[in-house]
């Protein structure tokens, strides 16, 4: 929790000095389904996008050694998303989870889950807590988003997070980058690893996505995230012709 505290109050501060990004579309919102939204990022979000491909790189699969390192500033979201697709590269669905994982405990200092558990019970007030986080500081990430309230064991609580049109999902187009990079192993994180239960539904048919803190997930086999075909029109890595996206069974 302290490297999230942290990176945190990071971004918070950027934020205030006007190194914030934004939607670059005239309207300010997410472009409409078929075109790709276009944002304005400041300083702070690449080096988001840096910290996190640096991470995740050292799961890629071999590349040739660039004869300087990049630093966390000159990462793009395009860079960060072909990193992610070379995680995907020669793994399995459950490695490609593992690996994610791995790259977000590496992120953590040691103790970091045990003090987490200690300082955030699964609570209301902790699931709530958590989803008002999330807005800010996973706005580089999946674009804008907002708190909504969802009912959890029969108690409304202002515990979920609306996300307008994913960026991640926008930008890779796959169904199973989506599911086995960032729906599963988040799920798993926060609820095997913090132990605050959370729940991701992203909607396929318009990138958006509801995250619901407090709400235990789905097996993987009962979960439809998991029995999508591939997005055709835009995936590269398409395979038409399967029912289910096939990084989803291997």
């Amino acid at each position: 929790m302290a490297a999230f505290a942290s990176l945190q109050a990071v971004n918070l501060t950027l934020r205030r000095r006007g190194t914030r990004c934004g939607i670059a579309e005239p309207s300010g919102e997410p472009a409409p389904m078929g075109l790709k939204t276009r944002y304005d990022d400041g300083l702070v979000e690449r080096v988001f996008m840096g910290l996190f491909a640096r991470k995740m790189d050292k799961f890629g699969s071999k590349k040739k050694k660039e004869t300087k390192e990049k630093g966390f500033w000159e990462y793009d979201y395009e860079s960060f998303v072909e990193v992610s697709k070379r995680v995907m590269q020669g793994r399995s669905r459950v490695q490609q989870q593992e690996a994610v994982r791995e790259v977000l405990l590496s992120m953590l200092p040691p103790g970091a889950p045990q003090q987490f558990r200690k300082l955030f019970p699964p609570t209301k007030w902790a699931a709530e807590f958590n989803a008002a986080l999330t807005v800010p500081f996973f706005h580089w990430l999946v674009g804008p988003s907002q708190v909504i309230e969802v009912e959890v064991n029969g108690v409304k609580q202002r515990s979920g997070v609306r996300i307008k049109k994913c960026r991640y999902l926008e930008n890779s187009g796959c169904v199973g980058m989506c599911v086995n990079m960032c729906k599963i192993p988040t799920q798993d994180f926060f609820t095997n690893e913090f132990g605050l239960p959370l729940t991701m539904n992203p909607n396929f048919e318009d990138m958006s996505c509801e995250m619901i803190y407090g709400q235990a997930p789905p097996a993987f086999e009962e979960d439809v995230a998991t029995k999508q075909p591939c997005l055709a029109d835009i995936c590269s890595m398409s395979t038409p012709s399967s029912p289910i996206c096939p990084k989803l069974e291997a």
